[in-house]
């Protein structure tokens, strides 16, 4: 729930992966910086520039950089996450505030225009939109991101791009995953000046990648070789599948006996750390209730467990997954600190108390 600025502003407390160029970890935020950076001597917010400087000229007429003008569109695609076996449109995003790296709404035959730019060293229609030096920069080879799980060639990533060598030559290309229920994906072959563009409403799947790989040996072979969409499906559903059924095994039941939860009174307060800032538990009933986010704008009741360890369930694309939430209780009784599983990916999930 915050805006762009005090999330990038946060991004501070995050310790990095690894030494400056010597290792690849994604970040829609960390693009975000970049584009915010890039159109911070223009005195525009980034969603103006895009407009300015590519959509338009581009002729990208269904394309932008904020949520207001995807909702405007009678004519829109609902996210579908699937859901006990069947597709459902369940979330709604927000994406503003990384709206530069996740956030564009688009067309197929609009982005066939961006790839045409792309394809053609930053010239498009007679017209150089981008200097040719500054857009090859962005597909020199830097990370070495290991082999593509599929068609086994070898693959870095670049500035924005991913860069692979295959049997089918040079590829650059980029997919998009949103657990909530998008994907995308863009591949290039710049020596025949080809790509396709792939743009989907669910989440998880292959078919992207699937129908890319298939298009490409079509082109360069004349024949589809084995199952390219089953291949890639199988890859998107192990990234989810075991992920949730070892939740829901750690927590299928509570241990037998169960230690009972301290009184609500034990656990009640706010609790804050700089990264997230505030999160308020509360007693509602019978029940303690989280609530995170500027505002506490996000609520999540918490069933017990077993003793100071709670259980909620946070996604609503993943409804049948637990998350633990535990409390460290001194010997006043009262818990001095919560951990939030769900937020602890980079290990900031821990708040100490600061208040009642």
């Amino acid at each position: 729930g915050y805006d762009r600025a005090e999330i990038l502003r946060r991004l501070r407390f995050v310790s990095p992966s690894s030494s400056f160029r010597a290792g690849y970890s994604y970040s829609n935020f960390g693009l975000t910086e970049g584009a915010v950076a890039a159109a911070k001597p223009t005195g525009k917010p980034w969603e103006e520039v895009a407009e300015e400087k590519l959509y338009r000229p581009l002729g990208m007429a269904s394309t932008s950089s904020r949520h207001s003008d995807f909702i405007k569109h009678a004519n829109r695609a609902e996210l579908h996450a699937k859901i006990d076996g069947a597709w459902a449109a369940k979330v709604q995003r927000y994406p503003d505030a990384q709206a530069p790296a996740g956030g564009v709404s688009s067309t197929a035959r609009d982005l066939s225009q961006w790839m045409r730019l792309v394809l053609g060293n930053g010239a498009y229609a007679g017209k150089t939109l981008i200097k040719a030096d500054a857009l090859d920069q962005t597909h020199i080879p830097l990370m070495v991101r290991g082999k593509n799980p599929v068609s086994g060639g070898e693959a870095f990533y670049g500035l924005g791009w991913n860069v692979e060598f295959g049997r089918h030559g040079p590829i650059w290309g980029h997919a998009g995953a949103f657990s909530a229920g998008a994907r995308s994906l863009v591949m290039l072959f710049p020596e025949e000046k080809l790509g396709i563009v792939v743009i989907a409403n669910a989440f998880p799947t292959g078919v992207p990648e699937g129908l890319s790989d298939s298009f490409a040996d079509l082109v360069f072979d004349g024949t589809l070789g084995k199952d390219k969409v089953k291949a890639w499906n199988d890859i998107y559903a192990g990234m989810f599948g075991p992920v949730i059924a070892a939740a829901k095994a750690t927590y299928a039941a509570p241990p037998s006996p169960a230690s009972p939860a301290a009184p609500a009174s034990a656990y009640a307060g706010r609790y804050f750390n700089d990264f997230f800032g505030d999160a308020i538990v509360s007693g509602e009933g019978d029940a303690l209730v989280l609530k995170v986010g500027p505002a506490a704008a996000r609520s999540y009741s918490l069933k017990h467990f077993d003793r100071d360890l709670f259980l909620t369930f946070p996604d609503a694309e993943m409804p049948d997954r637990p998350s633990a939430v535990s409390f460290a209780v001194g010997p006043d009784g009262k818990a001095s600190a919560v951990t939030i599983d769900f937020l602890n990916d980079n290990h900031l999930g821990t708040l100490q108390r600061v208040g009642d």
